[in-house]
């Protein structure tokens, strides 16, 4: 997936289809006099629904179609024919996306599972036929039900990646080119900051044609949960990881201070985050030499207590192995313990 295709937010307007009128129709039939009402019911107008679809993975799609209109439910006949509903317009969307109200600010729905559906405008009730008010002291009467109109209106989609590991870290700590070497993924690569302007996805292959899902989130820099640098607009991306890979580069002024840092971003964005299973991986390590590796680590060892950690180097090509060997033991451990 192109970065430049890549959309993960939409706001669309629906309209829903009217319901068909219903028939006051006289049956009038050679040698039946007086032979009564017979109009039939009208149609139901189509739905607008929402569709997971597990093979898409953005909105680019709705980008710049962001208007849907259902079709009408037709008129009902003479013989009590009921008019035919009106056709449903399906909106396939991407596991994960959420749906708003807009003009509510109403949080709907998030649709997770692949076929799951949501009528966001109901199609308009069919009008009654005549057939239906016939009694004894009326036994022709001659009006029948309108349909109701459709339902209108304006909805927010936000997508949120589904992903097995999703990177976290300041810009320009090596998260795309890791993700570039591990994966087939061409995430765009460079030296500077927010290189990345949207979230890439890549399928990591592992031992015996094993595979997971990995996101590179575009970098967050510190106050990003209150609208500082670009993360906090992707913050809700790293809600739908299973486990949380830190990068920090190990050229970094304080390695375990940037990683306070971004811990307390996701704190302040979303607490739930802080559960995640975490690893942190240290990268550029090939600016180390052995002495100093072994220097740092007897810092990191006291620093990191508890939280596992590592080097690794994505353009020597170094512990990526090692590296993918602990995130799918998480990965493995949080599936069984799940």
């Amino acid at each position: 997936m192109t970065e430049g295709n890549f959309t993960d937010y939409v706001k669309i307007h629906v309209t829903s289809g009217k319901g068909g009128a219903g028939s006051a129709h006289l049956r009038r039939e050679k040698y039946i006099p007086q032979g009564g009402p017979d109009g039939g019911d009208g149609g139901r107008g189509g739905h607008i629904i929402l569709r997971a679809n597990h093979n898409m993975w953005t909105l680019h799609h709705l980008k710049f179609k962001r208007h849907f209109k259902a079709s009408e439910g037709l008129n009902g006949s003479k013989q009590t024919s009921t008019g035919a509903d009106g056709e449903d317009v399906y909106i396939d969307v991407p596991l994960g996306t959420l749906v708003i109200n807009t003009d509510t600010n109403e949080r709907m729905k998030e649709l997770l599972e692949d076929g799951e559906e949501l009528i966001i405008a109901k199609g308009g009730m069919g009008g009654r036929g005549n057939n239906h008010f016939k009694s004894s002291t009326n036994q022709t009467p001659r009006y029948a039900q309108p349909g109701t109109p459709g339902e209108e209106g304006n909805f927010t989609l936000e997508m949120k990646v589904l992903a097995d590991v999703g990177l976290v870290g300041f810009p320009n700590a090596g998260k795309s080119t890791l993700l570039s070497v591990i994966t087939a993924a061409k995430p765009k690569i460079a030296n500077y900051e927010f290189t990345t302007l949207k979230p890439n996805l890549g399928i990591v292959e592992y031992r015996d044609h094993r595979t997971f899902v990995m996101a590179d989130i575009p970098g967050i820099i510190e106050g990003a949960a209150e609208g500082k640098g670009l993360g906090h607009y992707f913050l809700r991306h790293i809600e739908r990881n299973s486990s949380l890979l830190f990068l920090i580069p190990a050229d970094a002024d304080d390695i375990r201070k940037q990683y306070d840092i971004l811990l307390d971003e996701l704190k302040r964005y979303n607490p739930e985050l802080l559960d995640k299973d975490k690893l942190v991986a240290i990268s550029k390590s090939d600016m180390l030499d052995e002495e100093l590796k072994a220097e740092m680590k007897v810092e990191l060892d006291k620093d990191f207590e508890g939280i596992p950690y590592m080097f690794f180097s994505s353009v020597a090509q170094t512990g990526l192995m090692e590296l993918k060997d602990k995130l799918w033991s998480m990965l493995n451990e949080k599936s069984v313990t799940d």
